[in-house]
């Protein structure tokens, strides 16, 4: 399952399967595994208390809750790269989602927006 691309700003999903692992369930259903990645291309305003990477993780964190009733459950690790530019692949949380995508750690990445 994929959304992208939207314009009015509102979350996207990427979904991966859970490859049939019946050790994943959720009361009888299989669980989602979700991250939350976000990404801010300048600094600024990030030292500030509630910042633009929070209100992303808080939108992507209320979509995954609108989906539990799907068995999606958000992963408390946090991937989140203030400060670096969506041009390069060169930033650390990416780095680091990406690892654990490959681990068999996450089913589903969800983004705020993709751009």
């Amino acid at each position: 399952m994929a959304e992208r691309g939207r314009r009015d700003g509102s979350v996207s999903i990427t979904r991966r399967t859970n490859r049939g692992d019946p050790s994943r369930t959720v009361g009888g259903s299989r669980s989602v595994r979700c991250a939350i990645y976000t990404r801010k291309s300048s600094e600024e305003g990030l030292e500030q208390a509630f910042n633009s990477l929070d209100a992303q993780r808080e939108a992507c964190a209320a979509y995954i809750r609108s989906q539990q009733h799907e068995g999606w459950m958000e992963l408390p690790s946090h991937y989140d790269d203030g400060g670096f530019s969506g041009g390069s692949m060169d930033r650390p949380a990416l780095v680091a989602l990406l690892d654990d995508i490959r681990a068999g750690r996450i089913d589903t990445v969800v983004v705020y927006k993709v751009d």
